[in-house]
């Protein structure tokens, strides 16, 4: 749901940067079409929000999610796990890599928590709310009740896959959610970008453009 309001954020709102990795980005091991493209956005728009999380893949080696695991198994392919689809990606943010960093021109300095996924060997995780499984919460969803947080902008990498589940679980966690299109890429896998539009649309998740956020919070 593509929105022309203006946001001001204020002490209630937090800035959600999904998964901005060297892994992610161009020359990555699963890079996104233009994922490098989101940084600078994402740069400028950090100082209107005096709350920021920075999320982070962060698989062990030999991960469920990754064909390498899967004798005989290809990127991409889907499988069947005990929790359900799982696709197969290429190895990727594997545990103290330099592919598992951040950009190194990310620049959010007041970013006040990082919170690392898919740290679990048997399950992936693409949303900051939920593990694959749906059952296994990251503990984002109290930290930002605790704080008083009511409304998540979500910002990152991919669009399509961790952008989209934790807007969802944002959503159904409470929040009201807003996605950041223009500091956003998508992977788009068998057209799933489309899907997360439609999605978005049918849910009344709003997407806006940087350009609609001005103003912000004292830090």
């Amino acid at each position: 749901m593509t929105t022309s309001e203006t946001y001001r954020p204020g002490s209630g709102d937090l800035l959600l940067v999904v998964d901005p990795q060297n892994d992610f980005c161009p020359g990555g091991r699963l890079a996104v079409p233009g994922g490098d493209e989101v940084v600078p956005v994402v740069n400028r728009l950090a100082p209107h929000f005096a709350h920021v999380v920075l999320t982070q893949d962060w698989h062990p080696r030999g991960h469920l999610s990754f064909a390498t695991s899967h004798p005989g198994a290809r990127p991409f392919e889907t499988i069947e796990v005990a929790y359900g689809a799982q696709i197969l990606w290429p190895e990727h943010c594997v545990q103290g890599t330099r592919g598992a960093a951040f950009r190194d021109d990310l620049d959010i300095p007041h970013a006040q928590l990082v919170l690392r996924k898919g740290y679990h060997p048997t399950i992936d995780s693409y949303s900051a709310f939920y593990e694959n499984d749906r059952r296994t919460a990251t503990g984002l969803a109290g930290y930002l009740r605790e704080r008083g947080l009511r409304r998540v902008f979500l910002a990152g990498l991919a669009f399509d896959f961790c952008v989209r589940y934790s807007a969802e679980d944002a959503l159904h966690s409470g929040f009201e959610v807003v996605v950041v299109d223009d500091a956003c890429r998508s992977i788009d896998v068998d057209s799933s970008e489309a899907a997360t539009r439609a999605q978005f649309q049918t849910l009344g998740i709003a997407c806006a453009q940087s350009s609609a956020i001005r103003g912000g919070a004292e830090r």
